[in-house]
């Protein structure tokens, strides 16, 4: 699938009260299209720090854990469950 076939929304709420911006932990569940266009839903818990990065961790298994088989066999890191990250804060 080519990035742009995938149509991607976030919704993201902060957890501790003070508003909706800042760092701090935070909820996002994303609504994007599979394969056939098939809509799917995921949730990640985010850690934001105060320079703007943050490490995303998908809640439980719907994409699978932290490593997947490949057509081939082997073991592969599944890039979905977590990553890291900077929002461009200029």
């Amino acid at each position: 699938m080519a990035a742009s076939d995938l149509d991607v929304t976030a919704s993201c709420r902060r957890l501790a009260a003070g508003g909706d911006a800042g760092s701090g932990d935070w909820v996002c569940r994303l609504r994007w299209l599979g394969p056939d266009r098939q809509p799917l839903r995921d949730t990640f818990d985010l850690v934001v720090t105060s320079d703007g990065c943050y490490t995303a961790t998908a809640e439980g298994e719907q994409l699978g854990g932290p490593t997947l088989k490949a057509r081939s066999g082997r073991e592969v890191r599944n890039l979905l469950r977590a990553f890291e990250g900077c929002f461009d804060t200029m």
